[in-house]
Order: structure tokens, then sequence, then C-alpha cells
């Protein structure tokens, strides 16, 4: 039986081959560019590095300094939260609803509706679209619209005023992240066999609340989870769109986040083992609220 056996599991080795000698140039990738740079910057984060000297071990000065001597990051880490509470869980829920409601719809006009909301994650023009709209001008649209409805005398600088600046922005963030946990929802939602609503049915199931909540949700637990983590990883890495139409610094510091920050002090001052050690700390919290998403979606595949 011994020698049956250990031919079998060569055999099994000898036909999977194939199918690990295609993973290799993926996997070899995603080490090259995601393992190890996620490794290089946790061991950098523990150096005082400049790019022209040879890195100095400091052990957790990089990480004391960001609590102690750092007033940006105390600013820049309450607008990351503020735009990771608001943005994310409101940006996933959207995607989600929207979802659920367009997939009632014909075949064709399901996929002309997909094609809109998935849009904004294709342009291009994101920024562009916005900064004209709110331009400081008379010439912006929204300005030009007071104007001409007597609103306002005078244009308003919407991104220099810390009292508009956040609500824009975050819109713009909604508007501009949620399309690939909208397609992602809209996939796991034509996933769904229709033979659980039946079988609900009979169970006593007669409303479309119910049915989301004892069969929808269970089922598309996996897709859920994804749609969550790529909500996360929009909500706190939101940095470029705000820096392009805001600026760097904003006003006051008022909608900085961590990413322009970070690389600010990476790129413009090159204290790339500071900057390693916000980048390690911002990857921590994004870890850490994927298994609180996770530890939440538990509860409805129970």
């Amino acid at each position: 039986m011994q020698p049956r056996n250990g031919l079998k599991r060569r055999v099994g080795l000898s036909e999977n081959a194939s199918f690990y000698l295609l993973m290799v140039p993926f996997v070899s990738l995603f080490f090259l560019f995601t393992i190890l740079p996620v490794l290089v910057s946790v061991i950098l984060s523990f150096f005082s590095y400049d790019t022209v000297s040879m890195p100095t071990f400091i052990g957790f000065d990089n990480f004391l300094r960001m609590f102690t001597e750092d007033e940006v990051f105390p600013k820049a880490l309450v607008n990351t939260l503020k735009f990771a509470v608001i943005t994310g869980p409101f940006g996933f829920m959207l995607s989600f609803i929207l979802g659920w409601f367009i997939n009632e719809f014909s075949r064709g006009f399901r996929s002309f509706l997909s094609f809109l909301f998935y849009a904004p994650a294709l342009g291009g023009g994101l920024t562009l679209i916005w900064s004209v709209a709110f331009s400081a001008d008379s010439y912006g649209y929204v300005n030009n619209v007071l104007m001409t409805l007597g609103f306002t005398t005078e244009p308003i600088a919407w991104f220099r005023n810390e009292t508009y600046n956040t609500v824009i922005l975050m819109f713009v963030q909604i508007w501009g992240s949620m399309g690939a946990s909208f397609l992602a929802n809209i996939s796991g939602l034509q996933n769904v066999s229709q033979e659980l609503y039946e079988a609900g049915a009979l169970d006593g199931i007669r409303t479309r609340w119910h049915e989301l909540w004892y069969i929808t949700l269970p089922s598309m637990k996996s897709i859920l989870l994804f749609s969550a983590v790529m909500q996360i990883q929009a909500s706190f890495s939101v940095g470029p769109t705000i820096t392009a139409l805001a600026g760097y610094p904003s006003v006051n510091n008022s909608v900085d986040t961590l990413v322009p920050h970070l690389m600010d002090v990476g790129t413009a001052r090159y204290e790339m083992g500071y900057a390693a050690a916000l980048s390690v700390f911002l990857f921590a919290m994004m870890a850490i609220t994927r298994v609180l998403i996770g530890k939440v979606l538990d509860f409805f595949g129970k």
C-alpha cells in the first residue's frame, strides 16, 4: 500500500506541475512589487535614512516621533480616520444598495446603469471635473450658479475654506471610489442561486427584507468582504485627490491625510526612515480595520 500512496502523490505532483509553473510569474511579481516593498518598509522604519548616507538604526524613535514631535501627524491622523469612518462605510453601503436596486432591472438596462456608476472609477480627469466645478472664480460652475441665483455676491474659494472643503472632498472620494465595490456587489447578486429564494419562500420568507437578511447577505459573504477591503483601501489611502484639489498643505492642514504627509516626508524632505514608519502605521490601521470588518461579516454567516 505504501508504494501505491507514494505513486499517487508523485502522480499528483506531476499533474499539478503545469499549474505551479503558470503561477510562477504572478507569484514572482507579487513578491517583488508587493511583499518585498512591505518588508523593506517595515525594516526601514527602524532606521534613519536620507537616501544619501548609510541607514542608521534608531529603534522605535520614528514611531515615537509621530506622537511627540510631528505637529502635522495628529491632524493627518484625525483627517484620515474621519475620511475612513465616513466615506468607507457610506461608500460600501451605497455601492451595495445601488447594486441591489439595479439588479432588479433587465439585463440591458442593468448593464447601462452599471457602466454609469462604474465610470467615475475609470475617469482619468476626476480631479479636473471637480476643480472646474468648484473653481474659486466666477467661471466655476457652482459659483456661477450661486451668483446668478443671487445666493452670493462674490465667488467662494471652496477648497481654501475649512467650512466647505471637507464635505466636498468626502463627496468626491465616495463618488470616485465605489466603482470596484459596486461591480463586485452586482456580480455577487447575480450569482445568488434562485433556488435559495424559492426554498426560502417555502420556509415562510415573504418580504424582500427577509430575503436580504436571511439569504442574500449570507450568500454574498465573500463578495461583501472583497467589497469592504476595496473600500478600506480607498478610504485610508485617500490623498492624491485631496492634494490635487486642495493642495498640500491645505489651509490649516484641515484636509491633509497620512498619505500626502508621508509623501511629503519621503519625497520632499527625503526622510525615508520616518516615511517608512508612517506607511507601516497606516498599513497596521488598514489591517486592523480589515480584521474588524471580517468579524462583523462573520455575523451574517451564522
